[in-house]
């Protein structure tokens, strides 16, 4: 057959040559062409098991146990990988009408990595290790007044003294450690333990091996597949985590292809990556305010020079400045992603800047500018009369977003005759030291609210002081008793009632100016695939649905 072919190609003249040659390679062309958009139409690219994907993170471990973590994003990362909360090895939960009773039911078959059933044992001990003070676990104060009692080897209840309507979320963070490992070293020593760096939980990944220098820094941590997990199976055979010093280190080790992925840096890093890439936005409920201490500066009492102040902030020019616009403005304490916002409660005049109207609010109530460009005004001070100036002090964190934003407001208050004064400060010195002692007149701060719209932490007035968070000192017994009533009510419809009557409250008394919530970005190469999170509460919810990222494809048939 071949011969003959051979035979009759070289009968062929040259010009019938080039004519068959032309058109046995559109044929083979053509077929290609059609046999590819077959393949396209009638199949489709599916996820499949298989390799070793590993991510950039700025940050130290230092407790990989649930009952220990902090505000260490390091550690709330590699917690999420490795252990499970407890909604998640939930089969079932219920409330009783009261909100007061919650009933917990497991999953059946559910393991540690050991291979260790994990039973309600296990939830009670966890609960309990939380409770006690010699623990100093972060999360004591959220499970005061709670119960915990067994009812069966898979169903666990919780007594809570007062209704909670949020309990759920307060479940969702609980993630329960082994009692079979823990349950012999004393309260006091659990930050001893070994398992605090080579945890055993019961996550979709499993602790393998850490890697650390001479001086104790640790490199990288490795995580294998948990094969027992009781949900899907993660398609990643393996998952490392790699740590650098700061984002410009990090930002190199993806140019050079050292990592696969990374989280949490500022849009503005994101033009010096080189590499093709792919960024995922997500809204988090965290907003950063200026919170006043009236206590220090009694003047910030003064409900005229708050509203000029926020007036003169140009919450738009910093987003476009600082975060090239990838975030939202904030007017109140609660932001759009929250349950209970209510944008229509804020007065639109602050969602762009008034100069005009914040000059006139102060030359109203008689704040002259004097030679200096700051605004002063006489008061009575007994016999005696006083000049008070406009001159205030700001205490802003080390970082750059945050000292541009300072800056950016400056200038702007500058324009209404108000002089800010920047103390910028470690962050660590500013939790250690200015927040534990309330010593400050401003701060620029940020709040994350979880993912309920619960207050007390941020403005209840039991919270005026350490360890609360109610940077403000707010004091309000109308607020109070809203909070009260939100965190006890398990109706939606009243429930938000009173949401909006704090909000409300909180947009008259003026005790922050609130900015903006910026958006987080991870970042991941173009092979990478099923990260599909558009909000998180924290930045290690960024591996809540981990187990469906992948590396690896193939074509399926439909």
């Amino acid at each position: 057959m071949f011969n003959r072919t051979s035979q009759i190609f070289k009968s062929f003249s040259r010009y019938e040559r080039y004519i068959f040659l032309a058109s046995f390679l559109a044929f083979i062309a053509s077929f290609v062409f059609l046999l590819t958009g077959f393949i396209n139409k009638n199949t489709f690219l599916a996820p499949v098991s298989g390799g070793e994907y590993k991510e950039g993170v700025v940050g130290q471990p230092t407790f990989i146990n649930p009952v220990l973590i902090g505000n260490n994003d390091t550690d709330r990362d590699l917690t999420e990988l490795i252990f499970s909360d407890l909604l998640d090895l939930a089969d079932s939960y219920k409330v009783d009408s009261q909100g007061a009773i919650w009933n917990v039911r497991l999953k059946e078959n559910i393991f540690w990595h050991d291979g260790k059933a994990i039973t309600s044992d296990d939830v009670i001990f966890t609960v309990r290790a939380i409770q006690d003070s010699d623990a100093r676990s972060p999360f004591f104060s959220n499970w005061q007044g709670v119960v915990a009692e067994r009812i069966s080897e898979r169903e666990v209840k919780f007594v809570l003294s007062a209704p909670y309507a949020f309990f759920d979320g307060t479940l969702k963070e609980l993630r329960p450690i082994p009692k079979h490992l823990f349950s012999d070293i004393p309260a006091a020593n659990l930050k001893l333990s070994n398992y605090n760096l080579e945890p055993i939980g019961s996550g979709p990944f499993k602790f393998d091996s850490l890697q650390k220098r001479h001086d104790g820094f640790i490199v990288d941590y490795k995580l294998a597949r948990n094969e027992n997990y009781f949900g899907q199976k993660p398609y990643l055979d393996r998952f490392i985590l790699k740590f650098y010093l700061n984002d410009n280190e990090m930002i190199g080790a993806f140019n050079s292809g050292a990592i696969d992925g990374f989280g949490g840096v500022n849009p503005k890093d994101l033009t010096d990556i080189n590499l093709d890439y792919q960024a995922f936005e997500m809204t988090m409920p965290k907003y950063y305010a200026i919170f006043f201490n009236v206590n220090s500066q009694p003047l910030l009492s003064d409900k005229n020079i708050k509203s000029a102040l926020s007036f003169a902030t140009d919450r738009q020019a910093i987003i476009k400045n600082v975060f090239l616009d990838n975030a939202l403005p904030v007017f109140g304490p609660l932001i759009p992603s929250i349950e209970g916002y209510r944008s229509d409660i804020f007065q639109d005049d602050y969602s762009k800047v008034e100069f005009e109207k914040a000059n006139k609010l102060l030359d109203n109530d008689g704040w002259i500018i004097n030679n200096e460009g700051i605004r002063e005004k006489e008061f009575a001070k007994g016999k005696k009369k006083e000049i008070l100036k406009l001159e205030f002090k700001l205490v802003v964190p080390e970082m750059p977003f945050l000292v541009e934003t300072a800056n950016i407001i400056q200038e702007d208050w500058k324009k209404i005759g108000v002089k800010l004064d920047l103390v910028v400060l470690q962050a660590a010195d500013i939790n250690n030291e200015i927040i534990k002692t309330r010593d400050y007149e401003m701060i620029l701060f940020g709040n994350i609210l979880g993912r309920n719209p619960d207050m007390f932490s941020f403005w209840h007035s039991s919270e005026r002081f350490y360890p609360g968070l109610n940077l403000s000192l707010y004091d309000s017994v109308e607020a109070d008793a809203l909070i009260e009533s939100i965190r006890k009510d398990l109706k939606e419809e009243s429930r938000q009632r009173s949401l909006d009557k704090f909000q409300l409250l909180i947009a008259v008394d003026q005790p922050a100016i609130f900015l903006y919530s910026p958006f987080y970005f991870y970042v991941g190469k173009n092979q990478f695939g099923g990260f599909d999170k558009k909000f998180i509460s924290l930045p290690s919810d960024r591996f809540e649905n981990v187990e469906k990222w992948y590396l690896k494809t193939e074509r399926r048939f439909k």
